[in-house]
C-alpha cells in the first residue's frame, strides 16, 4: 500500500523523531511510504487567527501537494481534523470542491489509519511503563478518535494503561488560545496534569504533540516527574 506522509509544521521543527518513528511503524506493516518535500502548513493557524484569505492560499497549495489517490497519514489529529472539517467550508461551490472531498476521505490520523485501514491493533511493540492517555480535543471531537489509540496501546507488551479522571477535558493548549488566554490555559493544564499524576503514571500518551508540548512544558516548569510521549514513539519501541 502506498502512503503519503503529512508532517505538520511543529512536528517537523520540534519533534522530527516522532515522524521517523511513524515511518518505522508503517514500513514494518508493509506500507510504501513517500514524503513530498514541497509540503508546508495545512493552513490551520492562519484560519484560526481569522485570516481566511491567507489560509485559503496555503490550503490551495496543500490540495495540490497531496493530489492523487494515495492514503495520507499524519501524526496529528489536529491538522487532520482541520483538513477534513474546514476545507469543505473554505472551498464550497468552488472548482476544487470534489478534490477537497476526495482529500478528506484519504487523510487519516496515524492511529485510526492503523486500526481502521490496515486492520492492525498489535504492532509488536514493547514499552515497560505505567501510562495514562490524553484524548486531544481534535482527536476526540473532530476526528471521532477514542478507541483506536487505546486498542493499539492495549497490545504493547509491558505497558500498563490507566485512565485518568476527566480524560476528555481539554488540556488548555488550543493553539493561539494558550497565548491569548494564558491564565486560563495554564489552569487547564494544571488540572490535566493533576489528574494524570493521580494515576501514578510515568507517562502521558497522546496522538497530538501540540497537547503534549503544552502539558509537558507546564509539568516540567512545576518540577513533576511525569513525562509526555507521542503514540508513534511508543509503538516504535522494543523492536528494530
Amino acid at each position: 500500500m502506498n502512503v503519503q506522509l503529512f508532517i505538520p509544521c511543529f512536528v517537523d521543527q520540534l519533534y522530527p523523531q516522532t515522524a521517523f518513528n511513524m515511518v518505522k511503524v508503517l514500513r514494518k506493516l508493509g506500507c510504501e511510504v513517500s514524503y513530498n518535500e514541497n509540503q508546508t502548513c495545512c493552513g490551520q493557524p492562519a484560519y484560526n487567527a481569522g485570516f481566511q484569505d491567507e489560509a485559503k492560499d496555503v490550503c490551495s497549495k496543500f490540495i495540490k501537494d497531496f493530489s492523487g489517490t494515495d492514503y495520507i497519514v499524519a501524526p496529528s489529529a489536529s491538522c487532520t481534523g482541520f483538513v477534513r472539517n474546514y476545507y469543505t467550508k473554505l472551498f464550497d461551490n468552488s472548482s476544487v470542491h470534489n478534490d477537497v472531498k476526495n482529500l478528506g476521505n484519504r487523510l487519516y490520523e496515524f492511529s485510526e489509519f492503523l486500526v481502521k485501514v490496515l486492520g492492525v491493533e498489535d504492532v509488536g511493540a514493547t514499552f515497560s511503563a505505567k501510562a495514562t492517555y490524553h484524548d486531544s480535543c481534535a482527536g476526540l471531537r473532530e476526528c471521532k478518535i477514542k478507541q483506536e489509540p487505546r486498542k493499539l496501546l492495549k497490545n504493547v507488551k509491558g505497558l500498563e494503561l490507566v485512565e485518568m479522571n476527566d480524560v476528555e477535558t481539554c488540556c488548555g493548549f488550543g493553539g493561539t488560545f494558550a497565548v491569548k488566554f494564558e491564565p486560563i490555559s495554564v489552569a487547564m493544564a494544571d488540572q490535566k496534569i493533576g489528574n494524570a499524576l493521580a494515576t501514578e503514571a510515568e507517562y502521558i500518551i497522546s496522538t497530538d504533540l501540540s497537547c503534549l508540548m503544552h502539558i509537558g512544558g507546564r509539568s516540567n516548569f512545576k518540577g513533576n516527574k511525569i513525562k509526555t510521549i507521542h503514540l508513534a514513539d511508543v509503538l516504535a519501541s522494543g523492536w528494530e
